[in-house]
């Protein structure tokens, strides 16, 4: 029983996350336009946020539990998953407004492509529940949960609300209807639960292999910041004052004050 309530939590630590997704398409049923300022911000917040957590939350318990050698395989195979992704999706061209007339066909291509988009995100959450139920975590909803898990759920979910405004600009433009953009925005996050459950799963009992889980989910999340955040952060303020790196520089400081001290708790 115990067993399956620990499954239930991780997955439930993913739906959150994807569920975040579905805020940033909120606004498109409230307003005409969103500030480029707060989305440029939003996104310095999440990058700080994550890297912190990937630098000294990842790394360090990927170290405790093996060698440098271990964790810098791990993170290699984490980059290598995301530039992979990055070229599938580059070589499928999926078009919004087709989602509704969809064939079953289809509609598997788009589940497939954007699961293999969405896992280094949900491996990152199951690899940081590595040791739930362990001493050491903190007591939450009845259970021990690792410190670390509750810093990359709440990191992961800062970052898809703008990615699902990211994800809402095109599909409003398209002429998709605006309630119907919180659930594209979503579903564009559903994998990250199951990706959580199975990242979990595999770390926790086979735990020789927790530190390459570790620097998996560290090298994916440290070069999907660097190479996709902060660029798209960059594009959306490139009409702001100075291209928009003072508020993603805050943004950045931000999320770094805020999460460097608790990773030391």
């Amino acid at each position: 029983m115990a067993l399956l309530e620990n499954f239930v939590l991780v997955f439930v630590a993913g739906l959150v996350t994807a569920l975040a997704t579905g805020l940033g398409a909120v606004p498109f049923l409230l307003f005409d336009s969103i500030s480029d300022r707060r989305n440029v911000v939003l996104w310095g917040l999440a990058s700080g946020i994550m890297l912190s957590a990937s630098t000294f939350g990842l790394v360090e318990e990927g170290l405790a539990e093996g060698t440098p050698l271990e964790i810098a395989i791990g993170m290699a195979t984490g980059v290598a998953l995301v530039i992979v992704a990055h070229d599938v999706l580059l070589d499928v061209d999926i078009d919004p407004r087709d989602y509704e007339e969809a064939d079953f066909k289809k509609l598997v291509l788009i589940l497939g492509v954007l699961t293999v988009h969405s896992f280094p995100e949900g491996v990152a959450i199951g690899v940081s529940f590595a040791d739930l139920g362990l001493e050491g975590g903190t007591r939450l909803l009845g259970f021990t949960v690792p410190l670390l898990a509750i810093f990359m759920t709440v990191a992961i979910s800062i970052h898809n609300v703008p990615e699902g405004t990211a994800i809402s600009i095109p599909l409003s433009a398209m002429g998709v209807a605006n309630w119907k953009l919180v659930w594209w925005a979503v579903f564009s996050s559903l994998p990250q639960p199951i990706g959580a459950v199975l990242a979990f799963g595999f770390v926790r009992y086979a735990r020789e292999f927790l530190p390459y889980g570790f620097g998996f989910a560290a090298g994916a999340m440290i070069y999907l910041v660097l190479t996709e955040f902060v660029p798209e952060a960059l594009d959306v303020g490139r009409e702001l004052p100075r291209g928009g790196k003072p508020e993603l520089a805050a943004g950045l400081l931000v999320g770094a004050l805020v999460m460097v001290p608790l990773t030391f708790v």
